[in-house]
């Protein structure tokens, strides 16, 4: 009987009748206490509702019945992603890859909160043994491809995002991904199924975006810059109407950010002693990555990744309500915390995948916002900003595809939106350069492309590390890329992104217009 209605809760939880899934897992717990499953699909449920600290809670009561089952430790990573707890997350997901599953579901469940937690090249073991094991399904050859882009083989990625596209022509992001992986990607009959997909009546605004994007890059590779243009708006105009994003938002975040050297003035001298963090800040799509790799080639740096770490451990410190990491209100509250201890949890907070070299670089651009609590905190952290041409930063910016769910990178949408976080941006950097000048570097996409070893070299002596001639040999560098330069860092320098956008001179003439009036150009 037992074992009849757990079959049911399955099903119904299956089909999303939550209700009846409870009712049964309640009604097989009643006669079988230590029932396992059950507690795992109360769980599973719990998740569902997005009540992750509950799904926590009872999965890990049925870990403590059958502590050795995969697919209850992959579903716990689940939950402590969810919660903002990667670290854990990880050595779940670890943990479940030890048991040698086979299901192709907890497989691929294995490989995504590895990459989640950044864990890049450990997450293609379980993406290639789910595709092994159910090779039917679009998204498992989707995720691996994704993994198999970010070590650098370009090469087997493609040839899993098209065999995502074979399973299922209609999945979005495989378009945009291949495109961005190749340049001019696209036969004349894969443009047109692309054109044909734009049109389908059912099509929502973040596949609108996504077959824009790759059809706007197919464009502007066959030099047609207009038409590349056009299709971009296009993609991005919905989009922007389905958020209802203004720049007044991200306004206060750089107000707020403005004030925290006058809020740390008058706080003592205090800070965690370590020395192992570089932090590469700026905005997207400015050399961040090129320098990167460019530090991660020496021997005694590891590149981490674009870590949540900072962000989440000043949540917690400044235990604000909001339901957003990175707010005006979490600034201003974090200033007051325990500096040291802020400082000492950030790096406890980066473990196991750093502290096994001298030093380790975090590449989340959004810690711009974070320069003088990061010096408060580890005074002896070094800080390496990246500028670049501000038309060039601006068309980089509008032309990325970034995560359609992450928030902050919401003026994308719209290129004079991009413009006025520009010039915020501009304005809050060189106020970092006038009240936080030690330990922080500003350096320039256009000095790095010009003269590689020079820039190399001053980076080097800026992070105190002796020079090693890898560093300019970086597009050998074979440690994951998870950015949206995965496929340009495998190269040797290029020149062609430098004044990019004179290619869209007339469309960016509004842009220039309002970056004249704000007083950047």
């Amino acid at each position: 009987m037992v074992t009849d209605w757990q079959r049911e809760a399955e099903r119904a939880l299956n089909r999303r009748d939550f209700r009846l899934a409870h009712e049964l897992c309640l009604r097989i717990l009643t006669a079988k206490p230590d029932h396992a499953d059950a507690f795992f699909l109360l769980g599973m449920i719990a998740a569902e509702h997005r009540n992750y600290g509950k799904a926590l809670e009872v999965i890990d009561r049925a870990l403590a019945i059958t502590p050795s089952k995969a697919e209850y430790l992959a579903h716990r990573g689940r939950c402590l992603l969810a919660l903002q707890r990667p670290r854990e997350a990880f050595e779940a997901a670890q943990s479940a890859l030890a048991l040698t599953p086979r299901d192709a579901l907890t497989l691929d469940t294995i490989g995504v909160v590895m990459t989640r937690a950044g864990a890049h090249a450990e997450a293609i073991e379980p993406f290639r043994r789910a595709v092994d094991s159910d090779g039917g399904k679009p998204a498992y050859h989707y995720n691996l491809a994704a993994s198999l882009q970010f070590v650098g083989d370009l090469a087997a990625a493609e040839t899993e995002y098209r065999a995502a596209l074979r399973l299922d022509p209609h999945l979005p992001r495989a378009w945009s991904s291949l495109a961005q992986i190749a340049r001019a990607p696209f036969t004349p009959a894969e443009v047109a199924a692309l054109e044909r997909e734009l049109e389908r009546p059912d099509l929502d605004a973040d596949a609108e975006l996504h077959l824009c994007h790759a059809l706007a890059k197919q464009h502007e590779d066959e030099r047609r810059y207009e038409t590349a243009f056009r299709v971009l708006e296009r993609g991005k105009r919905r989009k922007a109407a389905s958020l209802g994003y203004t720049f007044a938002v991200d306004r206060e975040l750089f107000t707020a950010a403005a004030q925290l050297p006058a809020a740390l003035a008058e706080r003592a001298p205090q800070g965690h002693a370590s020395r192992e963090p570089i932090f590469i800040v700026g905005m997207p799509r400015t050399g961040t990555t090129l320098v990167e790799r460019i530090l991660s080639s020496h021997p005694h740096v590891f590149a981490a990744g674009e870590l949540s770490t900072l962000g989440l451990v000043l949540k917690r410190a400044a235990r604000t309500q909001s339901n957003r990491v990175l707010d005006a209100e979490t600034l201003a509250a974090a200033a007051q915390s325990d500096l040291a201890a802020l400082g000492a949890a950030y790096v406890d907070g980066t473990r196991p995948r750093t502290g096994h070299t001298e030093r380790f670089i975090d590449k989340m651009p959004l810690n711009f916002f974070y320069v003088p609590l990061i010096r408060r905190a580890l005074p002896n952290a070094k800080i390496v900003c990246l500028r670049r041409n501000p038309l060039d930063t601006c068309l980089s910016n509008y032309r990325q595809l970034f995560a359609t769910g992450f928030s902050y990178y919401n003026y994308a949408y719209d290129l004079l939106d991009t413009g006025r976080y520009y010039a915020a941006f501009d304005s809050l950097m060189k106020l970092w350069l006038q009240t936080a000048p030690e330990n922080y570097l500003e350096v320039h996409y256009e000095d790095v492309v010009a003269d590689t070893e020079r820039e190399a070299r001053r980076l080097l002596e800026f992070c105190e590390l002796p020079w090693d001639a890898r560093c300019v040999d970086f597009q050998a560098n074979a440690a994951p890329v998870a950015t949206a330069s995965s496929a340009q860092v495998r190269q040797p320098i290029y020149r062609t992104a430098v004044e990019r956008w004179r290619s869209y001179e007339r469309e960016l003439a509004p842009l220039r217009s309002l970056l004249a009036a704000e007083g950047v150009l």
